[in-house]
């Protein structure tokens, strides 16, 4: 490191493979630069993560397990958000806040921490970290436009501060936001929305948490980068009065080596095979919110109409398996193939044969498809997904699938048109040709590596006094 001292450097994520795969991503990029990281988490979501980590980084990350309180609500080994119903996700989080003394000790352990990177739902650490002369980067792993929709920190404190006290407040144009823009929710988006935000079984709403987690950070760390939204990231730094510091978008890296023993993969890499370049639907809404049985029926039908090509991955989420219609499969044998359980999900997006991307607009989905020049068909929920839709819309790189308003409703033909038109029709091609512009700068390793070298610069740079 030139003699630079190494940074010891704690990493916090939430309970949910969409926020500890970034995390870990995170980790591995200061690991290569020869700082000392420990991951803190679960013991049996460090077991599913371990294979994730490179044999040569293995002495530099330290995988650092505390056991999540049990209280008798939680499913049998349910330690993330995906081994659980979405609606009962508050009691993970409940079990969650029952980590902050494991963690505290671990931060006044024996080697001084300089830094502690954390995820959003953890509001009660800042206090600890202050106490123990610890730096706190708080790093979102939403994008600018839908970190902003938040509005000031304080405002999330005070819990929304009455623009989240009713869904028609949350699709018209926010009144903290200076320039001209869509980004606004659907009403059915902004309803699921909002009990999503507020819902509390853990006694702390998803406002609060968030508010506290970044007011009181030091460096508002964000998965971004200024090529995408750099009116948004300066945005944020004046609605929070904090440093904000893009880690640029930490494309997945594809390993070809484990891929190699991979039995699943094999087995999807040969239905691949046999399909034409970009002639497939690779269709997958995400680890988290379980599709209701209507969606998956109308996705089904529609896939079906299509005609095309389709590799669906519907995944049985806890306590609410999906059923296909009658007569689906045998029906649709010829032409697609549908995969109940985990997937590679970038080796399918890298593969020659996809064509496009179903998806509900997750950021780190968005991301893994324009990384390999996917357009993407829009399908989002709750959150921030239906913000992630209108913007990737807007850069024409994704249309959504057409639904109703209120209820969010759509059915076959919706599903089945924007299919063919998408994959088949000149239209389509605006945004197939505008997936594969923008794939240069999503999978720009060297620019995304600057990234994570002025994150590290700062992190430096703003250690602790005592080890300046």
């Amino acid at each position: 490191m030139e003699n630079k001292k190494a940074l010891d450097i704690v990493v916090f994520p939430w309970l949910a493979f969409g926020h500890m795969i970034p995390f870990l991503e995170l980790s591995k990029h200061l690991a290569k630069k020869g700082h000392h990281i420990s991951y803190v988490s679960t013991p049996r979501n460090l077991e599913r993560l371990l294979p994730k980590i490179p044999k040569n980084l293995l002495p530099f990350i330290k995988l650092v397990p505390i056991p999540l309180p049990r209280d008798g609500v939680l499913p049998p080994k349910a330690e993330a958000s995906s081994d659980m119903p979405f609606d009962d996700v508050e009691l993970l989080k409940k079990a969650y806040d029952g980590l902050k003394e494991p963690l505290a000790s671990i931060l006044e352990g024996a080697t001084p921490i300089d830094w502690i990177i954390y995820d959003y739902p953890c509001y009660w650490l800042p206090p600890i970290a202050d106490r123990l002369g610890v730096r706190k980067a708080f790093l979102s792993l939403m994008n600018g436009w839908s970190s902003a929709s938040f509005g000031p920190s304080s405002n999330m404190i005070k819990d929304g501060a009455g623009t989240w006290s009713k869904p028609e407040s949350l699709t018209g144009r926010l009144e903290w936001v200076p320039f001209q823009n869509n980004v606004v929710y659907r009403f059915h988006e902004a309803k699921k929305s909002l009990s999503a935000a507020r819902k509390n079984a853990s006694g702390v709403s998803d406002m609060f948490r968030g508010g506290c987690s970044v007011c009181d950070c030091d460096v508002f760390a964000i998965r971004s980068s200024r090529e995408l939204e750099a009116e948004y990231l300066q945005l944020l730094e004046k609605l929070h009065r904090k440093p904000v510091v893009p880690v640029g978008l930490l494309p997945t890296s594809v390993d070809e080596d484990q891929m190699a023993n991979s039995d699943t993969w094999h087995s999807i890499k040969d239905w691949l095979d046999k399909h034409t370049n970009e002639s497939v639907v690779y269709a997958a809404l995400g680890s988290e919110l379980g599709p209701s049985q209507d969606v998956v029926n109308a996705l089904a039908l529609g896939l079906e109409l299509s005609r095309l090509p389709f590799f669906w991955a519907l995944r049985n989420h806890a306590g609410r398996p999906q059923e296909l219609p009658d007569g689906f499969k045998k029906q649709t044998r010829d032409q697609g193939l549908v995969w109940t359980s985990w997937v590679p999900q970038a080796q399918i997006l890298s593969h020659n044969s996809v064509g496009a991307f179903l998806t509900h607009c997750g950021w780190s989905s968005i991301i893994e498809g324009l990384q390999f020049g996917k357009p993407l068909i829009m399908l989002p929920f709750v959150l921030d997904q239906g913000l992630n839709a209108r913007v990737m819309e807007a850069k024409k790189v994704g249309f959504e699938i057409p639904r109703n308003n209120q209820d969010g409703s759509f059915d076959k033909n919706s599903v089945a048109q924007s299919l063919k038109v998408m994959c088949e029709d000149v239209f389509g091609k605006i945004y197939r040709d505008e997936a594969k512009k923008m794939s240069r700068m999503v999978a720009d390793e060297n620019l995304h590596n600057q990234y994570i070298e002025e994150f590290e610069a700062y992190l430096y740079r703003n250690r602790p006094i005592s080890e300046a």
